[in-house]
Parts: C-alpha cells; sequence; structure tokens
C-alpha cells in the first residue's frame, strides 16, 4: 500500500472523528512505530492538516474542517481499479489465502541502481543512514525471487526470519549446485 493510500485512509479516520495513532497504523498496515509517526508529520507538514493530539482521546483530530487535496480524481479512480484488478488476479492465481496486510523489511542495500530496481517497495529510508531503507511486500517468495535476481549487493537487516529464510534458500541452491 502506498504512503499517499495510507494517508487517505488516515484523512478518512481523522475526519470521521475517530481518533486515530500510531498503534491503529501499525494495526492496520503492518508498518513500524516510526514509519506510523512519519505519516502523521506528512500530514501535518506536507498537506497542511490542522491536526492535534488528544491525550485524553489517545489519538490525532482536526482543530477544523480540512479536506485532503486530490491531483487527479479520474486517474487516482482509474489506477486504484487497475491496481484492484491486479491484485485480485494474483490472489485468485495463488494456491496458498494470505491477508493482504504487507509485510515489512529493512534492507541494507549499497547500490543505487538496486535502490532504484526495488522502488517498488520502498517506502521510506531510515533517518541518520547512507543506506538503509524500509519497504514492504505481500508475497514472501515473490520478494525473495526478487532479492535474488538482483545483481547488487543487499543485506536483510530485520526481520530475522525473513533474513534465515534468505540463508536456507541460498545454502539449498549451492548445494543443489555444487559441482560433482
Amino acid at each position: 500500500m502506498s504512503a499517499y493510500q495510507r494517508l487517505s485512509w488516515l484523512h478518512g479516520k481523522i475526519a470521521a472523528g475517530c481518533y486515530p495513532n500510531s498503534s491503529h497504523m501499525i494495526e492496520r498496515f503492518g508498518i513500524s512505530q516510526r514509519q506510523a509517526q512519519r505519516d502523521f508529520d506528512s500530514l501535518k507538514k506536507d498537506f497542511s492538516a490542522p491536526l492535534k493530539y488528544s491525550s485524553a482521546r489517545r489519538g490525532y483530530y482536526y482543530t477544523e474542517k480540512f479536506e485532503m487535496p486530490i491531483q487527479n480524481e479520474e486517474l487516482e479512480a482509474d489506477y486504484i481499479d487497475i491496481a484492484t484488478d491486479v491484485e485480485k488476479n494474483i490472489r485468485d492465481s495463488s494456491d496458498e489465502i494470505q491477508l493482504r496486510i504487507p509485510y515489512g523489511v529493512q534492507l541494507r542495500i549499497h547500490d543505487k541502481l538496486a535502490v532504484m530496481d526495488l522502488r517498488r517497495f520502498i517506502v521510506g529510508k531510515e533517518p541518520k543512514t547512507k543506506d538503509v531503507y524500509n519497504c514492504e511486500f505481500y508475497n514472501v517468495d515473490n520478494f525473495l525471487g526478487i532479492l535474488f535476481t538482483t545483481d547488487a549487493d543487499i543485506t536483510v537487516i530485520k526481520p530475522e526470519w525473513l533474513r534465515d529464510k534468505v540463508v536456507e534458500a541460498a545454502q539449498k541452491i549451492l548445494k543443489n549446485n555444487k559441482s560433482e
């Protein structure tokens, strides 16, 4: 899910008086605490939303009426329709059913071309780092395939279970392709 879609969801919840907070964002989108807070900050800074936090309600609210700017509603609607169709086809062709909540991963990517190759997964860059990126993906096997085919030095920093899966898959490939 793109940052704009998360912000649109967030705006809808705030406008409806639901007082969302970082925990709601983490639960809904499977993102990190830091990314959730960046989304709130982005809503306030990038969109000039009159956003305030209520300690009593433990969530955010608008201090005055606010509407999210939409650049082109027709294009946005067309994009959402196309993306929904693609996701539905992927889901229908899959043998397993999985929740449409993205997995989060932190990668160290040294190569700028690899960053460009992986940009559809990158949701943010870790502050104060040179080459650490936060990514989201939906299908573990497809994501691993992309990592293996990317001709660059990429390190899975976290989660540990994904790093273990990468190592296990690499060891299996090496074992199966040893010269006899």
